[in-house]
């Protein structure tokens, strides 16, 4: 999931959230079970109709959160044209694209507390475990919350690049990446510290 909620009004916001999560879970399933390329191109089409029935708008915003993708898609293209299976690497490139399409998807019509309120009911048999499951809440919270922020830091981070020097941007933002990563897991750290922890 890599999309915050949008401020776009659909019909599925008022839709259940362990119901989205559910058919996610259902879809996602679907994709691993299907191996044939014309089904995957089919999937992908479905997946884009979701995205163009709330609007322009809404479309675009899904699509340019969807572009993050495009180093894993090239690497696998890649690897896929050179070993000579071009068509197994266009199915998992076509499953991930559509898989993350839809988990961004449901993340854009859902609240994080309602996704939360769904995670608490399905661990609760696990604090008969004496499992704090608070930690798993927080943890998945958080995953859901920075996964674009970080990419936005990232984005940011090759813009400077590229308007400082001639080289293009590669391996060397790696560890401007990693610090910034590491500072901001610091200030999360102290502001639930700060608030008594977990």
């Amino acid at each position: 999931m890599i999309s915050l909620t949008s401020p776009v009004e659909t019909r599925a916001h008022g839709w259940s959230a362990g119901l989205k999560l559910f058919l996610l879970c259902a879809a996602t399933m679907v994709l691993f079970s299907v191996e044939a390329l014309p089904w995957h191109l089919g999937f992908l089409a479905c997946c884009l109709t979701l995205y163009s029935m709330p609007g322009r708008q809404f479309l675009l915003t899904g699509v340019r959160r969807l572009w993050v993708l495009w180093p894993f898609v090239l690497l696998i293209v890649l690897w896929h044209f050179f070993t000579g299976n071009l068509e197994g690497g266009l199915v998992i490139v076509l499953r991930m694209i559509t898989a993350v399409g839809l988990a961004n998807l449901v993340t854009m019509t859902t609240r994080l507390s309602d996704m939360m309120s769904v995670v608490r009911w399905l661990t609760r048999p696990l604090r008969a475990l004496g499992v704090k499951t608070q930690r798993i809440e927080i943890a998945i919270a958080l995953v859901v919350r920075f996964t674009p922020v970080l990419a936005g830091k990232g984005q940011l981070l090759a813009m400077a690049w590229r308007a400082r020097a001639v080289k293009r941007v590669g391996w060397r933002i790696i560890t401007p990446f990693a610090v910034l990563a590491i500072d901001d897991a610091e200030h999360v750290a102290e502001a639930l510290r700060a608030r008594g922890g977990v």
